[in-house]
């Protein structure tokens, strides 16, 4: 069981991090990532972390502004949010994949979602 948690009201041009932690496992062999869900849209990738620590991957709207990371007891990974934009309005969700797997983008790939924690960005 994944909790995402993080989420609140932040103007345009601010910073959010969000952050998941696994109830009962650490995290450290899971490729993890974020994904979002605006109203109306189908959910999205946003970031994701090979299991490895060894490699991040972005979703083009968010690449330079958000990054994605884990900490070092591998028990929490985090997306920290700056230059945010009306259009990063959505809830956002963590997910994570089988042991010692590679990034993905497509959600069917996750097994493991987090409830979802919405940010809000005012123009």
């Amino acid at each position: 069981q994944l909790q995402a948690s993080g989420g609140g009201l932040a103007q345009a041009g601010g910073s959010l991090r969000l952050s998941c932690a696994a109830s009962t496992r650490t995290l450290a062999t899971y490729t993890m990532a974020w994904f979002r869900q605006a109203p109306g849209k189908e959910r999205e990738f946003v970031a994701g972390i090979h299991w490895s620590g060894s490699s991040t991957y972005y979703a083009d709207p968010v690449k330079g502004r958000f990054t994605i990371s884990r900490d070092p007891d591998e028990k929490r990974v985090y997306l920290q949010m700056n230059g945010l934009k009306h259009e990063d309005t959505a809830v956002y969700f963590c997910a994570g994949r089988v042991a010692f797997s590679e990034i993905s983008v497509v959600p069917a790939d996750f097994e493991s979602w987090g409830q979802g924690t919405l940010v809000t960005v005012s123009s």
